[in-house]
């Protein structure tokens, strides 16, 4: 059954403000300032007025609300600390904060602009049961300086609703599974106001006219009277709290069932620390995968810290690979990216990206495979980045120029060819080196279709001692316009020939278009041969 763990951050804007002045004095070493003791308000412009767009708990506590206006606040506490609001920094801590939530399980979503939800499904064995887990988040929620509250329950809504208005004993308050305990979160709901449904400010004013001031007045309502002023809201909202409808919820970061981690016994900061445990963690991934016939393509490394802050490195391969030394070795050249800060108390590794690998036979000789190309592609793209470690696949095409293309070794797709390889071992051979584009040269030859005698190319020239050919390559006429007419001629012809000349060095070389008494044949120079 499902589990969900509704997080409430109830001061998240105003926290986050003390938390950045105690962090400021305690750099500078010096002691809160008078200000720093006033209630604590966040104010936005709205329509042209200032109104308050947060308040903290002292601030509260005087009977300021969010959305009163700045100077009916200033009537009744003349005495306050004023900071604009900021949203978008708000909305960014915020996922951060979701990230670090990852620590107690991979599936983590932003809830607003002050919660965060987490499905616990299977996160409890980790713990003792799901209300350590729920204390141990508010603990360390507390100690990073945020008031929170929790609630866990069968769905979202209900957790929700408890969060935020329940009764909770030490911030937490934990709904026993409906095959435990059937009724139980229908119950609990039942005395919660109409609010705890997720519903409109309007809507929630509406319903209270109307005196259905808790949610438990609404379970005996008959739905057609409230669909005309309500729409569906309010009864969709019902549903999904009580299980009725299914509530999906998009997590932060797609969720991987090949991860592993480690909570460590100790915060750690050192590089050698991290490796140490990047092994211990790699070997057991790299397990799972062997075990599975599968190999990695891209895992990521996080690292949580204790001050609510998430360090993640990634890799990619060029062929799936579950080699534990080598992938490890990959993320060990980048720990020195990672920032520890005040410590790292837990390390989580993820394969973002698999794939099947195909059995290989192995030699007879132990060092048969210590040439393999991928594990040099692999460390070469990890340093300087895949865009810039390419290589060459086969294209579907008879024309030299665009019979290969460059992609990179780390895509996925680079090992997927646009078209079936060409059967070069039936046709000439293909020089390993091919100029960009075909350099004219001046060519001394019989006429009509005889080899070059002499050639002159960049002014140097080359006598001829052996050729053989010609090759006759044409256009790609099937393609409109006709691939390759740029550079054959009107009729698109190439007649190629190999050439060698006195010195030994091998050329290849190509006349334009078919022989004509009237029109001086034109010659190019394409390619070398070793």
């Amino acid at each position: 059954m499902r589990r969900v763990l509704s997080l409430w951050l109830s001061n998240w804007a105003t926290d986050r403000v003390h938390r950045r002045r105690r962090f400021e004095r305690s750099g500078a070493s010096v002691e809160a300032s008078p200000a720093d003791r006033l209630p604590l308000v966040t104010v936005a412009d709205l329509a042209g007025r200032r109104v308050l767009a947060a308040v903290d708990p002292a601030a509260a506590l005087a009977g300021l609300t969010p959305g009163m206006s700045l100077a009916d606040a200033r009537a009744r506490v003349p005495d306050l600390s004023l900071v604009d609001a900021d949203p978008e920094g708000d909305a960014l801590a915020l996922a951060r904060f979701a990230d670090w939530c990852g620590r107690y399980s991979p599936w983590t979503a932003v809830d607003g602009a002050d919660g965060v939800w987490i499905d616990v499904t299977g996160s409890v064995p980790l713990f003792e049961s799901e209300a350590a887990l729920a204390r141990d988040l508010v603990a360390r929620a507390a100690r990073l300086g945020f008031a929170a509250r929790a609630a866990v329950a069968d769905t979202p809504g209900a957790a929700w609703a408890v969060a935020r208005y329940g009764a909770l004993a030490e911030g937490v308050r934990i709904l026993m599974p409906g095959e435990a305990r059937p009724g139980e979160a229908r119950g609990v709901l039942a005395d919660l106001p109409v609010a705890g449904l997720r519903l409109a400010g309007e809507i929630v004013a509406d319903l209270k006219r109307l005196g259905l001031k808790r949610i438990g007045d609404l379970y005996g309502m008959a739905r057609a009277p409230l669909a005309p002023r309500f729409g569906e809201a309010v009864a969709r909202r019902l549903d999904q709290a009580l299980g009725l409808v299914e509530e999906p919820i998009s997590p932060r970061q797609p969720t991987q069932p090949r991860l592993v981690r480690r909570v460590l016994a100790e915060p750690i900061s050192t590089a050698e620390a991290i490796e140490h445990g990047l092994t211990q963690l790699m070997a057991l991934l790299c397990r799972r995968l062997e075990t599975e016939g599968l190999g990695a393509r891209r895992i990521e490394l996080a690292c949580y810290r204790v001050d609510a802050q998430v360090e993640r490195i990634t890799i990619g391969t060029s062929e799936p690979s579950h080699a534990p030394a080598h992938l490890a070795r990959l993320l060990a050249e980048k720990i020195g990216t990672i920032a520890p800060g005040f410590g790292i108390e837990l390390m989580q590794l993820e394969a973002h990206a698999v794939e099947a690998m195909a059995p290989r036979q192995q030699g007879l000789d132990a060092r048969a495979d210590q040439g393999a190309v991928a594990p040099l592609v692999d460390r070469l793209a990890n340093r300087l980045g895949a865009r810039n470690v390419l290589g060459l696949v086969p294209v579907d095409s008879h024309l030299p120029e665009r019979a290969a293309r460059l992609v990179s070794l780390l895509d996925g797709r680079s090992r997927q060819p646009g078209g079936k390889q060409p059967d070069w071992t039936s046709r000439q051979p293909r020089p390993i080196r091919l100029l960009a584009h075909p350099d004219p040269i001046e060519v001394m030859a019989p006429v009509p279709d005889d080899p070059p005698l002499m050639f002159r190319w960049r002014r140097v020239p080359h006598r001829v001692r052996r050729a053989e050919g010609p090759e006759r390559i044409a256009l790609e006429w099937w393609h409109e316009p006709p691939i390759g007419a740029e550079g054959a001629g009107t009729d698109g012809i190439r007649d190629y020939y190999r050439v060698e000349d006195e010195a030994g060095r091998r050329f290849w070389l190509y006349r334009r278009g078919l022989y004509r008494p009237e029109v001086p044949p034109a010659w190019f120079l394409h390619g070398f041969f070793p």
